[in-house]
């Protein structure tokens, strides 16, 4: 086929000039799609006034904002770094793309040279939460609080709000809501921080039906604001957890799994409710299917590199707070404890004081590691010394020590461990426990001392539940057990005088007895005798039916012969009792005796009869030798018969005994 030919060119049309836009009209433009939220034609139109007038602060800044409205962080930051050669300060918005992107630590570098306006401080108070750090992030907020701007929207108050309960003063969250004039059910993020305080005040059932309004508000607001409903789940799920949570919390555990196992199958799009949701549903569970909850969290940790070793998946590190990032990682550990996977177990417990180098949690993970290792010494040591670094932590660190060496045998270690521990050095469970070990020490000096020393702190104390009745009464019957009888009947003396308890009263009389009998005599007389004591005839009572006369069960065996001048007690005879005959027995005609020997086998009664063998099948029949053959062919075809015949052939003919004829073989000798 042959090529076709080309066509002729055309003749172009002739240029038409453009109407050039004014940048008048191009902002109003700019102006009236941010309006209307249309942040994707605002970007459009700001490029065109850029075309026109390259580095137009406010076309730029309108650019970087709509890029950021519209999800368009990358962009934005690009947009940033891309206009660096303009004068124009933009490291706010940069800071702000770096926290939107999780770099948190480039974000606030970012924001250490800006001005501390009151939209500095409030970026700078959320990357600081991120971070964990509350105290700075406090201060931070409280700066802005000071500087008493009017931009303090219901947002920038729920952040403050739950800043403070992340920070541990969750009993300021009441004092700051009336200062800012806002109520609990003002929208349902107030609701649910709100909520969030009540429970680290430990007000359970408040923060249930607080938290209940707040679902019940969200899903009012959301669908005002159509909202699909997928989104509703997904915005309402972190109250959807802590109401889980809470009913946890209030014992209602099978409740609270059925809430969890609901949110996990339905999987929400909030990835840290899920987190927490897991999280909690292992920790209900405990042990009871270890590899399902290492299968479930093996999904939300990861292998890190370098300085991490270990990241949450899904962005939960800048996600979850510092205290569920360690729950997280602890469950982890303890479930590869009891999976006896030491190796893993020993892998994370080294990465976690990097990790949270201001929790105690890592070294008592640790000491756990070495328990279960059987290096009991070790977990002792490494506690000590933790404890001795870091006193202002020192108070769950020693009683794990306590508790790791009363486990191992090491009383007096154990008991070192609880007397450093001055705020609960005199509560009587802590003054049993230190008692109780140095009793298992051998110290029985040093439990005294422990309870001298609580008797005296509790007589200075200035309280309404004072426990010094308690502890001396404790104090008095430890010091009777252990011989020191004056001193245990000087406290119940005092007992009986500054508190008059009948308890002490009776263990001073008992007590005195060995000391003192004057004074054992003298306090009996104030005890109470018993109403109608007089009345009680001794005689009669030993008569009645259940009581034993002692006296005179003892005279019938140690007597043997009456003395003379006396009559001789008569003995108590035994009472008849009838017989009990079998069901249906008539004594009147009890028929033939029964047999004496129903009771031996069959075998060895005087009437047994062994059966004889019929020896007629055994006759020879036909021709002479025919069986010999017969029995020749059987030994030849199977040898086992043959070697048991043999060996019975030996036994018969080795026995001393020879057998008796048969009446049948004397019958035939005698013809």
């Amino acid at each position: 086929m042959a090529p076709k030919a080309k066509d002729k060119p055309k003749p172009s049309p002739p240029v038409q000039s453009q109407p050039s836009i004014s940048l008048e009209d191009l902002f109003s433009s700019l102006h009236r799609h941010i309006q209307n939220f249309e942040y994707d034609q605002a970007v459009k139109v700001a490029d065109q006034v850029l075309a026109i007038a390259p580095g137009d602060e406010d076309a730029l800044r309108c650019k970087i904002v709509a890029l950021i409205k519209s999800d368009g962080i990358d962009r934005a930051l690009s947009t940033i770094q891309a206009s660096q050669n303009i004068p124009i300060d933009l490291r706010f918005y940069k800071a702000y793309c770096l926290y939107r992107q999780n770099k948190l630590h480039e974000a606030l570098e970012t924001l250490k040279s800006e001005e501390r306006s009151a939209s500095v401080l409030q970026l700078e108070s959320q990357i600081l939460y991120r971070l964990g750090k509350m105290e700075a992030c406090m201060e931070s907020y409280e700066k802005l609080q000071m500087s008493k701007t009017d931009s303090f929207s219901l947002e920038l108050k729920t952040n403050f709000i739950a800043a403070l309960i992340t920070a541990g003063r969750a009993s300021e969250v009441q004092r700051m809501m009336d200062s800012f004039k806002v109520k609990a059910t003002s929208s349902f993020e107030v609701a649910y921080n709100t909520a969030c305080s009540l429970i680290e005040k430990r007000k359970y059932a408040d923060a249930e039906q607080l938290l209940l309004s707040a679902r019940r508000i969200g899903q009012e607001m959301l669908m005002e604001e159509d909202y699909a409903d997928d989104e509703i789940e997904t915005e309402l799920a972190p109250i959807v957890v802590q109401l889980a949570y809470v009913r946890q919390l209030l014992g209602n555990s099978q409740e609270a799994i059925e809430a969890y196992t609901d949110i996990l199958n339905r999987n929400l799009a909030d990835a840290s409710s899920l987190a927490v949701a897991t999280n909690n549903l292992i920790a209900l569970k405990g042990t009871k299917d270890v590899s399902d909850g290492l299968r479930k969290l093996d999904r939300l940790i990861e292998k890190g590199g370098g300085a991490q070793p270990f990241l949450l998946a899904h962005g939960l590190d800048f996600k979850l707070s510092s205290r569920q990032k360690e729950a997280i990682y602890s469950n982890r550990l303890l479930l590869l404890l009891h999976a006896n996977r030491m190796d893993q177990a020993r892998e994370l417990v080294s990465a976690l004081p990097d990790m949270f180098p201001d929790s105690v949690m890592p070294v008592l993970l640790q000491a756990a590691v070495l328990v279960r290792e059987n290096k009991a010494g070790k977990a002792e040591e490494i506690l000590g010394q933790f404890a001795e670094r870091f006193p202002d932590k020192a108070k769950p660190i020693l009683l794990a020590r306590a508790q790791v060496a009363a486990a191992a045998g090491h009383p007096q270690v154990a008991a070192d461990s609880l007397a450093r521990i001055e705020d609960i050095q005199h509560m009587p469970a802590t003054v049993a426990t230190l008692v109780s070990l140095k009793e298992r020490a051998g110290d029985v000096g040093g439990a005294s001392a422990v309870l001298d020393g609580a008797t005296q702190w509790w007589t200075n104390a200035m309280s309404e539940d004072n426990k010094l009745s308690i502890i001396m009464h404790e104090a008095a019957s430890f010091k009777l057990k252990h011989g020191r009888e004056e001193e245990a009947a000087r406290l119940y003396e005092e007992l009986v005088k500054s508190h008059g308890s009948v308890e002490a009263l009776v263990g001073l009389v008992m007590t005195a007895a060995h000391v003192d009998v004057d004074k054992a005599e003298v306090y009996a007389k104030r005890l109470r005798k018993l109403p109608r004591l007089k009345e009680v005839n001794v005689e009669s009572l030993e008569r009645t039916s259940g009581a034993k006369n002692v006296e005179s069960s003892h005279a019938v065996l140690v007597e043997t012969a009456p003395e003379e001048g006396k009559e001789k007690t008569k003995a108590r005879k035994k009472r008849k009792r009838k017989p009990k005959y079998p069901k249906g027995f008539d004594p009147a005609n009890p028929g033939p005796p029964p047999d004496p020997e129903r009771w031996l086998p069959k075998r060895e009664r005087s009437s047994y009869r062994p059966k004889r063998k019929d020896k007629r099948a055994a006759q020879v029949r036909g021709s002479q030798g025919a069986v010999v053959r017969e029995k020749q062919d059987a030994n030849a075809s199977n040898p086992t018969k043959t070697s048991q015949a043999a060996s019975s052939s030996k036994v018969a003919v080795g026995s001393s005994e020879q057998p008796k004829p048969s009446s049948k073989s004397r019958k035939k000798s005698r013809s």
